[in-house]
């Protein structure tokens, strides 16, 4: 009896060496969040950059289509002397100003020589006018330039849509690239506590062995236990480092630098304590799924884009009937004098045109396409908007489940944990044998280890949910997570 007091105690006191040592390492180790790993991202990931400059690119296109509103100063001159003759001289100097409907024209032509056609020809001072042209059938509610322009702006809504979409699908890989390294980190220093304990218990068995308290067999049964726990750490050790390089893959410096993340750097699970979701919770990610979500903002967007391509193509079904009044001067007489009297009416240009064409086969065709396109991008959003919110009640039934999966996990560990020490404390009476204890030992670690793996579930489930209802990088950002 004193011999198992002795070896008892000497199994203590290494067990409490080596819970110092683990907790002078956790001491000496940086740990790295999932907070950190989505700030980093956020400000160096190439991807999450391409995905900022999408807005800026809709921005430019914007621009871009504006630019078909912008007045326009022109001017053209041709002169032609033959054999000493001046057949004709012609300038023509133009200002002109798109307005949102019809255009605005202000200048002064000088057409002269002996072969100018007579109705161009002017004064030897020129001819000054401003005037306005009015589309009255075909372009007065809208034209193709306002159709660009609109739909420019529509595509600015679109790609915040694809920035939010692209963001989303990177956090939500980092994010298990990330629980999955966790997993592995901790799993390995379970191990690695698992081994040192079956260690421990190997010299504790051969110094009862030397005493003769116990047979030479339970040595060689502690040996074995002992280099089945090294072979599973190394591999656990292996699967730590391939999955914290996975996790690199996130990481970027400055000037697109890649980094590592160092040996000396662990994962932490703090952020998979249990956080259940109220119902009032749930309803809001279904609607933000059903309302909000990228894709759901994509399809509303490209419907809106659509509508605007139907009205110009019902546009397209009137005739075309332009009007145009010119108010003219001689030379330099623009001024005041225009305005005084019945000058308007009796210096003027005016003209009209009109055009349609007998059958308009192509305007209807394309009005009835375009028509066709809405309705299936009304269903397809329909169909979206219904799997979105399948989608989320998916993930937060798995996010229940995980929750009470956890629960009760943590009460078997408990139930585990109290069978080993009881088996502990058997061996040490000599009422147990070696097998048992270690096959005690080894049910609890196995126990330890699949609440790691449902806690790093749950972390996934977490960012799943949220990347379903569509607001994953809007929650990363506030800090919800």
């Amino acid at each position: 009896m004193r011999r198992r007091h002795f070896c008892y105690g000497l199994v203590t006191g290494l067990l409490l060496l080596l819970a110092g040592r683990a907790t002078q390492a956790a001491d000496s180790t940086a740990v790295f969040t999932i907070q950190d790993l989505m700030g980093q991202m956020a400000v160096h990931h190439p991807v999450a950059r391409q995905a900022q400059q999408l807005s800026e690119q809709a921005l430019q296109e914007i621009r871009m289509a504006r630019g078909a509103f912008d007045p326009v100063l022109a001017s053209k001159f041709y002169n032609k002397e033959l054999g000493g003759k001046n057949y004709f001289t012609l300038w023509d100097n133009v200002l002109k100003v798109p307005l949102w409907v019809g255009e605005l024209k202000a200048g002064h032509e000088r057409n002269v020589g002996a072969n100018v056609n007579p109705e161009n020809v002017t004064s030897r001072d020129g001819l000054s006018y401003v005037g306005i042209s009015v589309p009255l059938g075909q372009g007065l509610l809208i034209d193709e330039r306002r159709a660009t322009l609109q739909q420019a702006r529509q595509a600015q809504e679109l790609a915040e849509a694809d920035r939010v979409k692209s963001i989303n699908k990177l956090l939500l890989e980092a994010a298990k690239a990330y629980w999955d390294w966790a997993y592995a980190h901790q799993r390995w220093q379970l191990l690695e506590q698992g081994y040192q304990l079956a260690q421990v218990r190997l010299q504790a068995v051969k110094e009862r062995v030397r005493q003769g308290d116990l047979a030479a067999i339970d040595s060689v049964e502690a040996a074995i236990e002992a280099q089945n726990r090294l072979a599973m750490l190394g591999q656990a050790r292996v699967e730590s480092q391939n999955s914290a390089l996975m996790v690199s893959n996130f990481l970027w410096g400055e000037n697109n630098t890649p980094l590592e993340i160092p040996a000396g750097v662990a994962p932490s699970l703090a952020g998979t304590d249990l956080e259940p979701i109220s119902p009032g919770e749930l309803t809001d990610l279904l609607a933000n799924a059903q309302e909000r979500h990228p894709e759901v903002i994509k399809l509303q967007v490209k419907l809106r884009q659509l509508e605007v391509d139907r009205r110009f193509s019902q546009n397209k079904l009137l005739p075309k009937l332009n009007v145009e009044y010119n108010l003219i001067g001689k030379g330099g007489t623009a001024g005041t004098q225009w305005l005084e009297g019945s000058y308007a009416t009796n210096n003027y240009k005016l003209g009209a045109s009109f055009s349609l064409p007998l059958f308009l086969r192509q305007e209807r065709g394309k009005l009835q396409v375009t028509r066709l396109k809405i309705n299936a991008a009304q269903m397809q959003l329909q169909q979206t908007s219904r799997e979105n919110q399948n989608q989320v009640q998916a993930a937060y039934n798995e996010r229940q489940q995980l929750e009470e999966q956890i629960v009760l996990q943590e009460q078997i560990i408990v139930n585990n944990t109290l069978m080993r020490n009881g088996e502990q404390q058997r061996f040490e009476n000599g009422e147990s044998s070696l097998f048992l204890i270690n096959t005690r030992e080894m049910n609890l670690l196995t126990q330890q280890i699949k609440l790691l793996e449902l806690r790093s579930k749950y972390g996934k489930a977490k960012y799943n949910l949220l990347w379903a209802a569509g607001n994953l990088a809007a929650s990363t950002t506030e800090g919800a997570l």
